[in-house]
């Protein structure tokens, strides 16, 4: 199979001049989390500059060194990420998942020639896993046990740094032992946005301190069973646009987490071994 044939064609981008609020709308209405990012030369032909992401959103708005400008003031080029990694339409899926692996990345733009042809994302190569062998791979067989959380009590600017720090792109939220809500890239860039519009600067270094995870973060989290298979997994991730679903035991204590980079990992896995 090849990337043009999952690749989202209706191609949605962004100037790089662009407001990072009217980025974040964009990718709210359209349940997207990453866009491609333009430019018109002086040719007047629109060529590919970068790539902006929600966890770029989210980290340059809980930046000190940005602490100071105002939303308005925060354009996507001072964002997005430049010279993005791309695939070409007719590169096979699998070779995409193993760039997006490599450069542990979401999505790639794809290119036909040097045109930007359409987006390709983990969430496309999700719709692959159906029926078999996947209706045959349990969930427990391939979860990640070792799972970084937090608590709802902890501050959002900690919470912000823990998801750089260990790369992930979101957090189960769990006091004594039971799963209180998840906390993602989208959900703090939201927040951080929110926060800015209506806090005076001079206030926003103090005030900032006092949001909490538990004022940001999603509650009554849907969760799957570890004895679940993949392609169960795969479709309710689809259905609910979520990138990762928490993994629980028939006492519902959460007992490990499967990411769209898992799926990924096993694309790769059983394309090598046939």
């Amino acid at each position: 199979m090849h990337v043009k044939d999952l690749m989202a064609k209706d191609l949605l981008v962004v100037d790089k001049d662009q407001n990072i609020h009217d980025v974040l709308k964009i990718m709210k209405k359209h349940k997207i989390s990453r866009l491609p990012v333009i430019n018109t030369n002086h040719n007047h032909q629109k060529e590919l500059v970068g790539i902006i992401t929600e966890k770029d959103i989210a980290f340059r708005l809980g930046s000190s060194k940005y602490g100071n400008l105002a939303p308005s003031h925060f354009h996507v080029s001072t964002v997005m990420t430049p010279k993005p990694v791309t695939v070409e339409s007719d590169s096979n899926v699998v070779t995409a998942a193993k760039i997006m692996l490599e450069h542990k990345i979401g999505g790639v733009p794809v290119l036909e020639g040097r045109e930007l042809n359409g987006m390709l994302t983990k969430s496309d190569l999700l719709s692959t896993f159906q029926g078999r062998p996947f209706s045959e791979i349990a969930i427990k067989d391939r979860m990640k046990t070792d799972f970084i959380s937090i608590g709802s009590q902890e501050r959002l600017v900690h919470a912000r740094r823990l998801i750089f720090d260990e790369d992930v792109g979101r957090l189960p939220v769990i006091d004594n032992g039971e799963l209180e809500g998840i906390l993602t890239a989208k959900d703090i860039a939201l927040s951080m946005m929110s926060f800015r519009k209506v806090v005076p600067d001079k206030h926003q270094p103090a005030r900032i301190r006092n949001l909490m995870v538990e004022d940001v973060m999603t509650q009554n989290v849907k969760t799957i069973n570890q004895s679940a298979v993949v392609s169960d997994a795969a479709i309710m991730m689809i259905e609910n646009n979520f990138s990762g679903l928490p993994v629980v035991d028939d006492n519902d204590k959460m007992v490990g987490l499967i990411t769209k980079t898992d799926f990924l990992d096993l694309m790769v896995e059983m394309e090598e071994v046939h």
